[in-house]
């Protein structure tokens, strides 16, 4: 697009480009002997050369691979069972105790041994999403489970449980197929581990199973519609009793025949080629456990898919209440994205973003093309801009948006006045008042949502802090002191108020989400009448992310979150009145809160969210993940800033930065079991303020010795702390030869001036 102007000879590349210039990265393999030795299900011929189809059928989860010669494109499955394969339900417990109490009664369970949760156990808590569901209760939704896409398509493709679309139907080639009730003891996963491709399997005995492939058709343009290619076959007992392939509709013949077996797997060498060179600046990632890097290159993919173009935003796929235009603007949407991508080095679909959002739904006076600006939002734009500049050094792209950058920091600005001039015996005197969610202004009175938020002012004062430290080199000084003066004024009044607030009466102490807040937010929604404490959710979430508070502050409100009913299974609540038949995790605004327990080392809390959302905030296999998901079983609407909350709990459990200190931890929220067992944890090319870094760690359990390395450019922060999670304790360690303080199972380097460092920690 004529308007996005990227910086000459600079890392950002652009995200919107023709297909033919994505299409360069071939995840080509050495064909190993394993590989070599499976059976060939078909051939095909491109202009690189001839290719074989070999494909492993003795199991569910077999590989699938291209292959030319002595390389290979290896397509492995992984599906996770779609249906409730846990028992007892609920690790035992009632569900109505579990949604009555204010504990979170699953948590407490799953944490009780003292030690990091077991992801088994995490998973055992609760029926998979979606796996329960009456279709005949969703009103008017469409019992969709999954969805696929491209690029350049503005829609999507809902796929349903038995495999169909709303163009093809697999039960045209296999009537027992038809309808979803058979598919109810289905397996889902994606093809290549990650790649937005559906595999599924629908049981037929011990031995045979009908096995599902649907991809996007990567060389469509239709300009809304999605084609897409199918499998469907047959297999018993290892081998392929029949199977039908199929693009977009039901055969036509003679003009539209079924596709051929060549044409449907070139197909799929296409798309597996143009989506490892749509992912190919993912920062690059190696994990014990392999589903945490699948589920966050497929979280960038998803996106993709469900961004129009790849840019434009959306906040859902089909459903029109969730895909509808009115949504666009959503700032959740832009925010999220924005961080995540960021995060994992994705600068060029970062550029896209910024420029598509400033451009197309901020206006000149800083307000938002979007129904009910959400007051937090406005501060953790103006941080995200802050980091986007650090990160990518982009001067360019944020001194074409410098005056929309200003006025969204005056928006602030004038909340700030108004809030000071009231009263000082107001009890919102000095702090900032507005919506902190959107669905506020929906309302027939919305003025009872105008209130003085704490993630208000929270996020003011982290919004001016983090864009006046950038802006002497884009804008006026005075205009970076005097955010920087109303910053500490804030924090300082704001950190007082809360103080004042807390209610140390109850065990745990409470804090509400607003001054003078009447009752727990509990009891005030308990009332069944509209309450100022309505979506308190958000309040508590962004307040811990903007990581303003002092740590036993921080804590505090950790504590009084789970304690009174605000977690569930460890992932931040849905919140609701007490009630007999359901608690909800609420996945898409949540990552904030998870944040906030890495920084305060709290752990093992921080290892059950992540494990908790990666198993009850997404469905199984399809990894479709919900705004907010039940626990009995329920299909929850996708969103797609709910999907990008993995990549951020992956990313910071591996490195964080401190967000005004000059130190940069790694390592810091890895599970012990990865340590345990010897396998490389990498995190390569990873963004920071600093520039690049590389961090690789590893545990010889038989020379019970620990290893990391850590690589800076020229510069790196004055704090590096390396932290080794492992199963025994440290006695001594060194840095680049040299002994060096141990501090628990932290090291601390300086690494201002960059270079390369190798820690060596000895355990008992």
């Amino acid at each position: 697009m004529d308007r996005r102007q990227f910086l000459a000879g600079g890392t950002i590349a652009a995200a919107a480009t023709p297909l033919a210039a994505r299409t360069a990265a071939l995840p080509l393999n050495p064909l190993s002997a394993d590989v070599a030795a499976l059976p060939v299900v078909a051939r095909f011929t491109t202009d690189d050369g001839a290719w074989e189809v070999r494909e492993d059928l003795t199991t569910r989860d077999g590989m699938l691979a291209l292959v030319r010669g002595g390389e290979a494109v290896l397509l492995p499955k992984r599906t996770e069972a779609a249906h409730a394969t846990a028992t007892p339900v609920w690790l035992g417990l009632d569900l109505k105790a579990i949604a009555l109490a204010d504990a979170d009664l699953l948590a407490d369970r799953l944490l009780a041994g003292g030690g990091d949760p077991d992801p088994e156990q995490v998973c055992a808590a609760a029926p998979p999403s979606g796996s329960r569901f009456d279709p005949d209760k969703l009103g008017a939704r469409l019992p969709w489970t999954t969805f696929v896409g491209t690029r350049q398509a503005g829609d999507t493709m809902p796929v349903f449980p038995n495999g169909r679309t709303r163009g093809y139907r697999p039960e045209h080639a296999f009537a027992a197929l038809s309808g979803d009730e058979g598919a109810k003891t289905r397996f889902e996963g994606m093809l290549g581990g990650w790649l937005p491709a559906v595999h599924k399997v629908i049981p037929i005995s011990a031995t045979a199973w009908y096995d599902l492939i649907v991809f996007a058709d990567v060389d469509a343009n239709d300009p809304l519609l999605v084609q897409t290619w199918h499998r469907t076959m047959r297999v018993e007992r290892g081998r392929v009793t029949e199977v039908h392939y199929g693009h977009s509709y039901a055969a036509f013949p003679p003009r539209r025949p079924h596709p051929t077996a060549e044409a449907f797997y070139r197909a799929l060498l296409r798309f597996a080629q143009v989506w490892h060179a749509e992912l190919a600046d993912l920062a690059p990632v190696a994990l014990p456990d392999p589903v945490y890097p699948d589920m966050v290159a497929h979280a960038f993919a998803r996106e993709i898919v469900v961004r129009p173009g790849g840019t434009y935003p959306k906040y859902g796929v089909v459903d029109r209440d969730y895909v509808g235009p009115e949504y666009d603007g959503f700032q959740d949407i832009f925010t999220s994205s924005l961080y995540a991508n960021l995060e994992w080095g994705r600068f060029a679909q970062a550029k896209a973003v910024l420029d598509e959002y400033f451009d197309d739904f901020v206006g000149d006076d800083g307000m938002v093309d979007m129904r009910g600006p959400e007051v937090p939002q406005f501060g953790l734009t103006l941080s995200l801009i802050a980091r986007y500049l650090r990160y990518t050094g982009d001067i360019a792209t944020i001194a074409r948006i410098k005056d929309k950058v200003v006025a969204t920091a005056r928006i602030l600005a004038e909340l700030h006045d108004q809030a000071l001039a009231l009263p000082a015996s107001d009890r919102g005197h000095g702090l900032l008042h507005g919506w902190s969610e959107s669905d506020a202004c929906l309302h027939p009175d919305p003025s009872l949502w105008w209130k003085p938020y704490w993630n208000n002012s929270a996020w003011a004062v982290r919004g001016w802090r983090d864009i006046a430290r950038v802006w002497p080199g884009l804008g006026s000084r005075a205009e970076a002191d005097d955010w920087t003066r109303r910053a500490n004024r804030l924090e300082g009044h704001l950190v007082r108020r809360i103080r004042q607030e807390v209610r140390r009466d109850l065990k745990p102490p409470y804090l509400g989400p607003l001054p003078g807040a009447e009752g727990t937010f509990r009891q005030a929604l308990a009332t069944g009448k509209p309450s100022e404490q309505g979506w308190s959710h958000r309040v508590y979430a962004e307040l811990l992310q903007a990581d303003v508070l002092p740590a036993d502050l921080a804590g505090l409100i950790a504590d009084c979150v789970r304690g009174h009913g605000g977690t569930c299974i460890g992932v931040t609540a849905n919140f609701a009145p007490a009630n007999d038949t359901h608690r909800d995790q609420l996945g898409f605004i949540s990552y904030g809160h998870a944040r906030a327990l890495l920084r305060l080392g709290r752990i093992e809390e921080y290892l059950l969210f992540l494990h908790s959302h990666r198993f009850h905030s997404h469905l199984p296999g399809s990894w479709v993940a919900g705004e907010v998901s039940g626990i009995d079983g329920d299909l929850p609407l996708f969103c797609m800033p709910a999907q990008l909350t993995i990549p951020l709990l992956v990313r910071w459990m591996l490195a964080i930065e401190d967000d005004d200190a000059d130190r940069l931890d790694l390592g810091l929220g890895l599970p012990r079991a990865w340590f345990a067992s010897g396998k490389e944890i990498a995190l390569k090319q990873v963004p920071t303020r600093w520039g690049r870094v590389d961090y690789a760690t590893r545990f010889d359990t038989a020379a019970r010795q620990a290893t990391a390395t850590v690589s800076f450019g020229a510069q790196g922060p004055a704090s590096a702390r390396v932290r080794f999670r492992l199963p025994v304790r440290l006695l001594s360690a060194t840095v680049n030869g040299r002994p060096v303080r141990l501090t628990g199972d932290t090291i601390t380097i300086d690494a201002r001036t960059g270079g390369r460092f190798e820690i060596i920690a000895r355990t008992t």
